[in-house]
Order: C-alpha cells, then sequence, then structure tokens
C-alpha cells in the first residue's frame, strides 16, 4: 500500500522526536512524587527514581498500577504490571551514547547518528531566541520522496531549540528568566509550536539544570504536569530490576490501519 504525502510527514516528524528526545538521565541521583493535574481538576499522582543511568517510574492507568524502567547501560527498558506479576521489555538503542556513561548532551554531536533512515548534515551556528544554536539540516528518503527539515541545539546545553518540517510544523523555545520551585533554582522557558493549518500554541516549562529535565510543564487547555517532594540522593540498585517470580509477556500488536 502506498504512503500518502501527509503519512510522508508523519514518518519524518517521528524521526525528528527520536533525534531530540533523547533520554534526559540525569548525573544527580534522585527521587520525587509526579503530578498531573487536568483542566477538570482531576489529578493523577506516581512516583520517580533517578539512578547511575536508570529510570524508574510508577504509574496507575485505568486502575493498573504500572512501572516503567529505562536501563541505559543495557540499552533496555520493561514495562512491569505488578498486578499479574508480568513484564514486557523492549530495546532502547541511545543514538551518540556510549554504553556506561551519561548522555553528553553537545550540539556538536549529530543527532540522527544511530537513527535508521535519517541523515543531519551540520550547517553553521545560528541565534535562536538570543541563543547561540548549532543548525543541523535533517533529511530522509521514502518511497522516492525525499523530505527535509532542521532543527537547531543549544550550544550550552545541547538542547534542542528549535524544529521545522517540511510540512509546515515548527517549535521554538524562548528562556524567559529563572525561578525558585520548592527552594530549587530553575529556568522558564516559553515553548511555541506552529501546525500548518493553526495558530501558534505556547507551553512552559520551568527545566532544573542540575537535574537536566523540566520539573515542572504547564499545557494548553489547563493540563499541568510537575515533580514534587524531589529528593537528592543515591537510590536502591533493586529498584531498577524485575521482581523475582515476574513472567516475561509479549506487548500487545500495533493496531491495523
Amino acid at each position: 500500500m502506498r504512503v500518502d504525502k501527509h503519512a510522508h510527514w508523519l514518518i519524518l516528524a517521528g524521526l525528528f522526536l527520536t533525534a531530540s528526545a533523547r533520554a534526559e538521565i540525569a548525573g544527580v541521583q534522585f527521587s520525587a512524587d509526579t503530578v498531573s493535574r487536568g483542566p477538570d481538576g482531576q489529578v493523577s499522582t506516581g512516583k520517580m527514581y533517578v539512578g547511575a543511568n536508570r529510570m524508574r517510574v510508577e504509574m496507575s492507568h485505568q486502575g493498573q498500577q504500572m512501572i516503567r524502567i529505562h536501563d541505559q547501560n543495557r540499552q533496555m527498558e520493561w514495562v512491569i504490571l505488578p498486578d499479574r506479576q508480568a513484564y514486557m521489555e523492549r530495546s532502547v538503542p541511545m543514538a551518540g551514547v556510549t554504553p556506561g556513561s551519561m548522555p553528553t548532551h553537545s550540539a556538536e554531536i549529530n543527532p540522527c547518528q544511530g537513527i535508521q533512515g535519517l541523515t543531519c548534515t551540520r550547517v553553521g551556528e545560528e541565534d535562536v531566541a538570543g541563543r547561540r544554536a548549532v543548525k543541523w539540516e535533517m533529511s530522509m528518503t521514502h518511497e522516492g520522496q525525499t523530505l527535509t527539515g532542521a532543527q537547531w541545539l543549544d550550544v550550552e546545553r545541547g538542547l534542542p531549540l528549535k524544529y521545522q518540517m517540511p510540512n509546515g510544523q515548527a517549535m521554538e523555545l524562548r528562556m524567559l528568566g529563572t525561578e525558585s520551585i520548592a527552594g530549587r533554582r530553575v529556568e522558564k522557558w516559553e515553548m511555541t509550536t506552529t501546525t500548518p493549518d493553526g495558530q501558534p500554541v505556547q507551553s512552559l516549562q520551568w527545566y532544573d539544570p542540575e537535574l537536566k529535565l523540566a520539573v515542572r510543564e504547564e499545557f494548553p487547555g489547563g493540563f499541568v504536569r510537575e515533580l514534587t517532594n524531589i529528593q537528592v540522593g543515591p537510590q536502591p540498585d533493586a529498584l531498577f530490576t524485575i521482581p523475582p517470580g515476574y513472567s516475561k509477556i509479549e506487548p500487545p500488536p500495533a493496531p491495523q490501519r
């Protein structure tokens, strides 16, 4: 079956996100409570644990407890279902990361490295919202068609400050200043996302430079996601292993289109 042009854009968008959204497993170990609030006032809570190159997130979905563990050293991810005493696993290759080391978050690391079907070319440096960034042109070929876009990586942090896709979809980050949340000094960023057929949409992020992740996010419509009760310190190895006696199961098949 032939994939139409719109689907080509979706394929490229997925690869862009893979290239941009590298694992932000921090060098600092910590635990935190996770809180999500919807516009209807509904609150969901969970726990997050970040260890040495490993992350564990506990949550509840449709009344069922679920635990997700990501191990960067082994480049593996597990979804654990305590109610069924079962788990699923999948390989998660980390582009540009040497096993046993932390991500280097450098704007000079090719963001397409290790991602099949996507090619990146460094074309220079530019200013994005007052910050110096390295521009990478990105391209892929699918069924004889070549699609191109670009992303700009922050020179200081290596984080994506901006991207543009061939269908007109774009994103740009702009730093608004610094604030204090729960006694921690954080940076407030505004993200503007533009779609081809819609108005620009803004969301806010509060980025913790020590933890190397956003500790609070506010999205259009009143949805809020944040970390609370952050406790910095070593995390037990047992948190990042599959409990004894759990059986491996296969993940459900992808929905047919």
